[in-house]
């Protein structure tokens, strides 16, 4: 449904990545994770159609449910009328919005639990709240490709659950190949078929989450002691290691 063949992308001589390939159908989501810097929103973006490949080739269909890492706040709109707005392929240039495409509107938004949202002014929202009425605009597009940029970055810990959970749902209806990158493993661990971690300009490790995101590897990608143990006997949670004030390894 979405996949690179041999893709990279370069700014000037300096390549952000290279040789990369994915493919991703229905019913299947992955998590990229990688350290800041190493290019994943540059993937996302080039993966949405946003960024010209310097080489390879990408397939996808016309119509892609994006969401950004970063959201501006200058919109002076409705949250309901921001939604809409995703619905722009099928209303055309000039069309108006009709009473179907507000209630699809309405539909998305309660989806993500967002209908308290709909009559507020979109630039008056915290940045986490901003993110949940974006997934709702991704999601009305009806687009079967779904593709966030670090979509918890800015949630609080309901939030990040009431966004796996939907996320969940939506891969586990068999219709959307869902994409999102993240600095937290755990999510990736919660709701992800397979992950990708970057590790360098031409290296990167692409298999079954479980299997790829082992403590080696993720100590690898982020360059500190990462453990992986279970909760309650049935979770398994991702813990980094940092170190205290005096030097001092603690999780």
């Amino acid at each position: 449904m979405i996949g690179l063949n041999g893709a990279g992308v370069r700014r000037g001589e300096r390549w952000i990545f290279r040789h990369l390939d994915l493919q991703l159908g229905p019913g299947r989501c992955l998590a990229v994770l990688g350290p800041n810097g190493r290019g994943k929103t540059t993937l996302i973006r080039a993966l949405a159609g946003l960024l010209p490949l310097a080489e390879g080739e990408r397939s996808a269909p016309q119509e892609i449910g994006y969401v950004a890492q970063s959201i501006g706040d200058s919109v002076p709109y409705r949250c309901l009328d921001v939604v809409v707005m995703g619905r722009a392929r099928r209303i055309g240039l000039f069309g108006s919005p009709s009473r179907a495409d507000y209630r699809a509107a309405e539909d998305a938004l309660a989806q993500v639990d967002g209908l308290r949202f709909a009559d507020r002014f979109f630039n008056r929202l915290s940045g986490g709240e901003r993110q949940i009425v974006m997934l709702a605009r991704a999601l009305v597009t009806g687009a079967e490709v779904l593709i966030l940029d670090e979509p918890a970055s800015a949630l609080d810990l309901a939030n990040q659950a009431l966004l796996l959970s939907v996320l969940h749902q939506l891969r586990a209806d068999g219709r959307h190949a869902i994409l999102f990158s993240t600095h937290l493993p755990q999510h990736a661990l919660c709701i992800a078929d397979e992950a990708l971690l970057m590790l360098g300009v031409e290296e990167h490790l692409q298999g079954a989450a479980d299997t790829v995101m082992t403590e080696a590897n993720l100590a690898r990608l982020y360059g500190i002691p990462i453990h992986r143990a279970r909760v309650a006997g049935t979770v398994e949670a991702v813990v980094p290691v940092f170190l205290d004030g005096v030097g001092t390894a603690r999780s």
